[in-house]
């Protein structure tokens, strides 16, 4: 067996879910990464300024890194509000994807599409892969736009449509809401929570675990959907949190976000003005013989992997735990 590592390649290394999918890959894989106007540093690492609107660039860089594996981890955290958010956002998910998978293909290199459960469109329902997306935002949009080109066109890749992912970030300048949240916790600060929206919530290891189960089995052209194995509003999920993680939950309170809806699907008087984006997951479990976590196992695991000391009697059948085999 060759003992040569495969060479993994990361567009938006310094983005929340590509820095941490660059810390856990580079174990075992040669890992490269790719930033806009935010430089990253995270050891042994050889990131590189790219604009992802630029085909020459992305060739460049191709040519000379001939990964075996391109993530594309752009365009993730941007779930804008106002216009001229939402045109970048247009860019980073359809242009740059198009330019990224065109090039992949050339040097024959297998793409790896995070997407969204966003390209559904908020009705209280459990959507599965086969399932005709219909997003009621700009960002359901643009990456329900990218799912179909990449299927259409490339001959070598691998979808994951996931649903709401957390952690820490590797960028000091730009915290996520999961930081956001635990740093005023840990302050003493009070935070108005979403208490509409209903997602999965996911430590962003797991995403970080399959990938690389798909890269060792080598799995193509395949759309999986991952996240835990029930939804939450951002509210519960900041309550479940403090009560694992020990800080004050009535520092929480429940509150609505402003939602970038764009067309409406959901009557509200049946469901109070809630949103739902509940993914399937079966396909996933069945086809790398896994069991999802629940949100309240994957912050147990969460609070373990940052330090914390779970209390007996307390914690659930699977604290502390990545993944738990069938």
């Amino acid at each position: 067996m060759s003992n040569i590592k495969k060479t993994v390649l990361i567009f938006g290394i310094s983005s929340f879910v590509g820095s941490n999918l660059a810390e856990f890959l580079k174990k075992d894989y040669r890992v490269f990464g790719t930033y806009y106007k935010s430089e990253i540093h995270i050891p042994d690492i050889l990131t590189i300024p790219c604009d992802i609107l630029n085909r020459e660039v992305i060739q460049s860089i191709l040519y000379a890194i001939k990964p075996d594996i391109v993530i594309y981890a752009i365009g993730l955290s941007k779930f804008g509000l106002a216009a001229d958010v939402d045109k970048d956002l247009n860019a980073l998910n359809t242009l740059g994807v198009f330019n990224v998978a065109n090039y992949s293909e050339r040097y024959k290199s297998k793409l790896c599409y995070i997407s969204s459960s966003y390209i559904f469109p908020g009705i209280d329902k459990v959507f599965n892969e086969n399932d005709t997306p219909d997003p009621c935002t700009e960002y359901g949009k643009t990456k329900s736009s990218a799912e179909f080109f990449i299927q259409k066109s490339c001959l070598n890749y691998i979808i994951f449509r996931s649903s709401s992912l957390y952690g820490r970030s590797f960028n000091p300048k730009r915290m996520n809401n999961f930081e956001l949240l635990e740093s005023k916790l840990i302050k003493g600060i009070s935070v108005i929570c979403d208490g509409n929206v209903y997602l999965g919530h996911l430590d962003v290891m797991y995403l970080a675990l399959i990938i690389k189960m798909s890269i060792e089995n080598d799995v193509t052209n395949r759309l999986f959907q991952i996240g835990s194995t029930d939804v939450a509003s951002f509210y519960d999920f900041a309550r479940k949190y403090a009560r694992i993680a020990k800080l004050n939950e009535n520092l929480i309170t429940k509150g609505k976000w402003q939602f970038p809806e764009v067309k409406k699907e959901v009557n509200d008087e049946e469901v109070g003005y809630k949103r739902f984006f509940k993914l399937s997951i079966d396909n996933l479990e069945s086809c790398f013989s896994v069991k999802m976590p629940t949100i309240e196992e994957s912050i147990e695991f969460t609070y373990c992997r940052f330090g914390g000391r779970l209390g007996e009697g307390k914690k659930s059948k699977n604290a502390g735990t990545l993944l738990k085999y069938i």
